[in-house]
């Protein structure tokens, strides 16, 4: 069965030279041109992936990936002509998968649509099998055992060090606060203040991360938080 795309863009000739790439590759694509129409078909309908602008009539970009990650985890590729880095670290702290700006090479867009797919798929049959364990490059997790290896070599985790790297890893590329990660993790039982998060997220990268300074897994989103890449 065809993947389905929603394409929310109000330039009609970017929308349609989207879909032309898309349908070459195989995909089936839907467009619509303002932001009210497109919020509600994404909503409503099953899709595997939206494109998604950020200047649209009716309802912004922003808006319609803060409404849309309410309910829906599919992956959500943004598209702009804004280049400004707090317009793309707003969209990735609603939620958003990835950034492009305008403008860009189709079979550029082609590629990342096809390997946010194919990760989003990775996850969900992962999830649909029921799995106790997440595995994402070299890092192993297992949930019921609460045990943690990296390139097959096992290594200690403090019990809220782990649970906060499950935490992340359980909700990949989304971006959360440090105040957001202090109330879910600590909850009532905290001690201290958010600045435990920072100290907590440096000690579980000095475990898992090859390089650091250099973080594959846990990436900080300056300004905002952190989020778990996959």
């Amino acid at each position: 069965m065809k993947k389905r795309i929603l394409i929310i863009e109000d330039e009609v000739s970017i929308a349609e030279l989207q879909r032309d790439y898309l349908e070459i590759n195989g995909y089936d694509v839907d467009i619509e041109k303002t932001g009210d129409k497109g919020l509600a078909r994404a909503l409503k309908e099953d899709f595997d992936l939206i494109i998604l602008d950020l200047m649209l009539p009716n309802i912004d970009g922003f808006e319609i990936c803060r409404r849309l990650r309410e309910s829906k985890n599919i992956p959500i590729l943004m598209v702009s002509a804004r280049k400004e880095d707090i317009d793309k670290i707003r969209g990735l702290g609603l939620g958003a998968d990835d950034y492009i700006t305008k403008p860009f090479s189709p079979n550029e867009l082609v590629a990342r649509v096809t390997a946010h797919i194919s990760r989003y798929e990775r996850l969900v049959g992962s999830n649909e099998k029921k799995s106790k364990t997440i595995a994402v490059r070299n890092l192993v997790i297992d949930k019921d055992a609460r045990r943690v290896w990296v390139e097959g070599q096992e290594v200690t985790l403090t019990t809220k060090e782990f649970d906060l790297l499950l935490f992340l890893a359980e909700n990949p590329n989304r971006v959360f606060s440090r105040e957001e990660l202090f109330d879910r993790i600590w909850n009532m039982d905290a001690v201290g203040d958010v600045s435990t998060v920072t100290v907590h997220i440096k000690k579980i990268r000095e475990k898992i991360e090859l390089d650091s300074s250099k973080p594959q897994y846990i990436e900080t989103i300056w300004g905002i938080g952190y989020r778990f890449k996959v």
